[in-house]
């Protein structure tokens, strides 16, 4: 299959064959059978088609989609787990149980248009068949479908070209729209006095306060530069600016991490503290820091899309490259901060023992550790199939130094 093939979706539609830029952030691929459908479907007929492999392209009420979403939603959800499976196994079936809901729920679709100018878009537009003119931006062309422009230009960029038409899942659009009302609201963090953080589109959200809360408390080591391994939202390399860390560089290599920090740096008042480069684990320019700090992804699977990144780490890569690279980076008294859950260990995923020995191996030795509990909501969800292990996890920061060095 070509590139543009991959990007392409071809349907039929008033008796001729239409095609339109595929749209899907998630890695899916353009579905092989569209069918055209409306507010006529029920969901039943909807899900049949859907576990067939069948994708519905909507043409009715924007509002009745999201009805027949979460319809489509109720009936993946309806096979109950496994009884008596292992821990690691649960955590696989759970995998394979939401690999299957996204598959299913990515077979809704709905039109995109993306215009520029005066020019009209190709397709249909605002539900009548005629193609919006003189707006630039996105739009739904829809019944009562919100107005998308300003979260899909942050998700996708300014549309280029004179006009056309996308195909997204409705799933996906509606993760788009979330995101620019959480990059527009902020998250509050109280480790920061309570100012907020502006999560982007594809940018893993500092929710979770807990691990934050550790790196705002744990003691900091004299010296005056900080490192901020895979700084994400930039959350952590700016409560180090805070708390007077110095110069402090932060690095990524997703492009949206990037322009998320460095906005954040802007937004926060530390950029003059606070360097966001592009960089795989550690800065270029072999520089020893007397703090590295990592909050790598916590659990060692796959992703199956490139907005489970900042979660899973496959074969603990990113987890086992810091580790090996930061004697090397580290000043003589300086010292690593791993910021990891133990919820791993508790889905029988990687072993506490095998933790330690990447860490002696390295060259480095435990200094001292500092634990919490998470309180985020998951965490109380009695229906969670993973919530044996959430309800008993510990996140921790883990103070690496030289082997050589003392206390």
């Amino acid at each position: 299959m070509s590139e543009r093939e991959r990007r392409t979706a071809v349907w039929s539609e008033d008796g001729r064959e239409r095609t339109a830029l595929w749209r899907s952030e998630s890695g899916m691929k353009p579905p092989r059978h569209i069918r055209v459908a409306d507010d006529r479907m029920t969901a039943d007929a909807a899900y049949r088609l859907a576990c067939e492999g069948t994708a519905l392209l909507w043409r009715g009420d924007y509002h009745g989609a999201r009805q027949l979403l979460s319809a489509l939603g109720r009936r993946v959800d309806r096979k109950p787990p496994k009884a008596g499976a292992t821990p690691r196994e649960t955590f696989h079936l759970q995998r394979q149980a939401q690999s299957r809901r996204a598959r299913v729920l990515g077979m809704l679709l709905v039109p995109l248009e993306h215009g520029h100018g005066d020019e009209p878009v190709s397709g249909h537009g605002g539900g009548d068949g005629k193609g919006h003119k003189g707006y630039k931006g996105y739009a739904v062309p829809l019944r009562r479908a919100p107005d998308v422009n300003e979260a899909c230009t942050e998700a996708y960029g300014q549309p280029a070209g004179a006009g056309g038409l996308s195909l997204v899942p409705l799933r996906e659009l509606l993760g788009v729209v979330g995101a620019h009302e959480w990059h527009r609201e902020g998250v509050p963090v109280p480790a920061l006095g309570g100012d907020r953080v502006h999560p982007a589109y594809g940018v893993f959200s500092p929710v979770r306060g807990e691990y934050v809360d550790l790196v705002a408390e744990a003691e900091l080591p004299p010296g005056g530069l900080a490192f901020d391994i895979g700084t994400g939202t930039g959350v952590l390399a700016a409560v180090l600016a805070r708390r007077g860390a110095g110069r402090v560089v932060a690095t990524d290599q997703d492009e949206r991490a990037l322009a998320c920090a460095r906005e954040n740096a802007e937004r926060l008042g530390v950029s003059g503290r606070l360097t966001v480069v592009e960089a795989d684990l550690f800065p270029p320019g072999g520089e020893h820091a007397s703090l590295v700090v990592c909050n790598p992804p916590w659990l060692p699977a796959k992703p199956t899309s490139p907005l489970e990144h900042a979660v899973y780490d496959p074969g603990s890569r990113m987890l086992r490259g810091f580790l090996s690279g930061l004697a090397e980076r580290l000043a003589p008294d300086g010292e690593g901060w791993l910021i990891l859950s133990d919820l791993a260990e508790r889905l029988q995923l990687r072993t506490r023992e095998e933790l330690t020995a990447w860490i002696e191996g390295a060259g480095l030795r435990i200094a001292g550790r500092e634990d919490t509990r998470p309180r985020h909501a998951r965490a109380a969800d009695a229906f969670d199939p993973l919530h044996f292990a959430r309800a008993a996890e510990i996140t921790s920061l883990w103070r690496l130094r030289h082997a050589g060095t003392g206390h």
